[in-house]
């Protein structure tokens, strides 16, 4: 065994000596401003994206529109995956297409196979004939028209 003088012959001083402070107020603080936050965000994309009614009745005109000018792409785009599981591009116009120009008139929420939708009513005015429709639109990867029935 050696001898002789060591750098610490006593156990080291304790580091922290002091009373313990309460950091309560900060945590909470933290918590409270990330709630906040994330509150203010939802608002936010409320106010920039609109309701479920305003998302759905701009793809419901999209839709119409770009059916009754023959864009089949842009239409073709904007349906669910239902849709084009069982529709091919160049029968959506069959499916969807009525004679006239179209119109959202109105959309309601609802539930399909309890999940949230919207319906859009759609009106079609042929010189005076006049069609109505309603699109189902579902919050599918974005707002997609998922049906279609006559409106009544």
């Amino acid at each position: 065994m050696t001898q002789g003088p060591f750098l610490y012959d006593d156990d080291p001083a304790p580091l922290h000596t002091g009373t313990p402070r309460n950091r309560n107020g900060l945590i909470l603080a933290l918590l409270g401003g990330t709630a906040l936050f994330a509150v203010v965000m939802v608002v936010v994309m409320t106010l920039f994206k609109g309701s479920g009614e305003d998302q759905a009745r701009e793809v419901a005109g999209v839709f119409t529109a770009a059916l009754s000018q023959g864009d089949l792409e842009t239409a073709y785009g904007l349906v669910c995956d239902d849709v084009r599981a069982t529709v091919l591009p160049d029968d959506l116009a069959a499916e969807y297409l009525q004679p006239g120009t179209p119109e959202v008139i109105g959309a309601r929420a609802g539930e399909v196979d309890g999940e949230p939708a919207q319906f859009v009513d759609v009106r079609w005015d042929d010189d005076g004939a006049v069609t109505s429709t309603q699109l189902t639109v579902v919050p599918e990867g974005g707002t997609k028209v998922c049906g279609t029935s006559a409106a009544g």
